[in-house]
């Protein structure tokens, strides 16, 4: 499950990153964000507009107000969360779910996001980042908008979940969210990309390009939000090498050089 994540960047930087614009105001940069409070997404009804939706979906057909964070790839299949898990996308075919992954996908903006150990959760929370800085990215989602019996309209979204790569097994989580690779965003937003092909996306991101630190429980209560919370308190779980690509004159022309460290920089709210 991802219960939790960060956007960290500006509006400026978010516009830029996607070649889009804001449609609504109230954006603010959120380094604890929950289910329930509003994060930026991009919808294949409006993909050239960021627009404000709430972290938590509730099914056009429910009569109450009980929102979905977490849609699993599987659907109802693979319960043990085997890694190694092939079998069907079970998500295609659940009633709930069937027409939103055809035509209401969404791109979810993040910087990182935040989880635990499956048996204690956020009492021993990592934060979980892209290498190399690429930040932000897009989680794959799905929305939709929940009218009410007073007639009022909720617009909601939910995190796609897949099985965890070897990074969150580390963790101890056994799930984790579909992270797109940046070539493969408009193929999502796009109506009318072939099923299968969206299919193909409901991956784990690889884990060599990814790492993850221990932080503040303290992140544990959704009333917590300030960038010292996503300060490490432990090591990486895993060592970085960061490439850099120089260019310098030499005699006999341009020379580029690869820049190896064995840290990767400490995710901060650049």
């Amino acid at each position: 499950m991802c219960e939790r994540f960060i956007i960290a960047e500006s509006i400026e930087i978010i516009e830029t990153r996607f070649n889009v614009k804001t449609r609504n105001v109230g954006y603010e940069k959120n380094y604890n964000l929950s289910p329930g409070q509003e994060a930026p997404i991009i919808t294949c009804e409006d993909p050239k507009h960021i627009q404000l939706f709430k972290f938590g979906m509730i099914p056009s057909e429910s009569k109450k107000q009980t929102p979905i964070i977490n849609v699993r790839t599987e659907g109802d299949r693979n319960a043990n969360n085997d890694p190694n898990y092939s079998g069907a996308k079970g998500i295609i075919t659940k009633p709930e779910f069937r027409k939103l992954i055809r035509s209401q996908r969404c791109l979810i903006i993040a910087s990182a996001f935040i989880v635990g150990p499956n048996d204690i959760g956020l009492d021993k929370p990592y934060l979980v980042y892209l290498q190399n800085k690429k930040r932000p990215f897009a989680i794959a989602g799905i929305y939709n908008s929940w009218l009410n019996p007073e007639g009022e309209t909720t617009n909601g979204f939910a995190i796609i979940t897949t099985t965890a790569n070897e990074l969150l097994l580390k963790i101890g989580n056994p799930r984790m969210p579909v992270i797109l690779h940046e070539y493969n965003e408009q193929t999502w937003l796009n109506k009318n990309t072939e099923l299968t092909n969206i299919t193909r996306l409901l991956v784990p991101y690889p884990a060599n390009l990814m790492n993850a630190y221990p932080i503040d429980p303290a992140i544990k209560d959704p009333q917590n939000n300030y960038n010292e919370l996503i300060l490490p308190k432990g090591q990486r779980i895993q060592p970085e090498i960061e490439i850099k690509v120089e260019s310098k004159i030499e005699n006999h022309g341009y020379y580029h050089g690869k820049k190896d460290k064995g840290k990767g920089e400490q995710f901060s709210k650049k």
